[in-house]
């Protein structure tokens, strides 16, 4: 065995010891990586990150993606229940499916409209999928407005409709909004009386309080089985999240 081989992969010694620091477990991490990378003096160890960091600086955010995933993943076990439980209606393709993939949206986001053409498709190819639609309202006032009547919509199961309606006709607005609620071919004094309801600001700001339990930042968000995506990743990403989950 030569000596390299003896001392391991100082780059890999490095990396986890940054992983382990961004986790908090620091105690322990540094004699060990040190071991690991051959040196056994702290002040060489630190020089060598500090070497490393800046032949290869593309390995920190790596890291750290690593990082935030994991804890999303442990988050996700401590409330999967709350997350795939669908507020009635508020769900696309087979509300009977046994697969099931959440997706986090706000109506103001230009890439959960972008999404659109390939949710449809995986509903096409995928008969058996339920989408649990979970309204995050974060990117502007309007945009809270627009979710309280999606949650009216899918209270007189007419959610799919105004869903769709709402992205075509435009960024959120008092008018926008009216003219989807139309679309859909909503009882708009039913609606109105749905959305006067505690329940309905309850379910938005238990999504917005799951979304941070998960870590999201924006729209759109993903949740299929133990897998969690962000952003517009297209249907390539959901379709291996959606067939790990199946």
């Amino acid at each position: 065995m030569s000596t390299s081989e003896k001392r391991g992969n100082p780059g890999l010694a490095i990396l986890a010891g940054l992983v382990l620091l961004g986790a908090g477990a620091a105690g322990g991490w540094y004699a060990h990586n040190a071991e690991a990378a051959g040196m056994g003096d702290k002040a060489q160890f630190q020089t060598a990150v500090h070497d490393y960091l800046l032949e290869h600086p593309e390995v920190l955010p790596e890291a750290m993606d690593k990082l935030r995933e994991k804890d999303s993943r442990a988050q996700l076990a401590s409330v999967r229940g709350e997350v795939q439980t669908l507020f009635p209606g508020a769900v696309l393709g087979n509300p009977q499916g046994k697969v099931t993939l959440v997706e986090f949206s706000d109506f103001a986001c230009g890439f959960c409209r972008q999404s659109i053409p390939d949710v449809d498709a995986l509903i096409a190819a995928h008969p058996d999928l339920r989408i649990v639609m979970r309204e995050l309202p974060i990117l502007s006032p309007e945009s809270t407005d627009a979710a309280r009547w999606a949650l009216a919509a899918a209270e007189q199961g007419k959610y799919p409709a105004f869903h769709r309606a709402m992205f075509e006709t435009g960024r959120p607005s008092p008018e926008t909004i009216a003219a989807a609620a139309k679309a859909a071919g909503l009882d708009l004094d039913r609606a109105r009386a749905t959305i006067a309801q505690p329940r309905v600001d309850a379910e938005l700001k238990r999504n917005i309080e799951v979304a941070r339990q998960l870590g999201f930042q924006g729209t759109p968000s993903w949740v299929a089985g133990d897998t969690i995506l962000t952003g517009a990743v297209g249907k390539a990403q959901l379709q291996t999240a959606i067939s790990a989950a199946s």
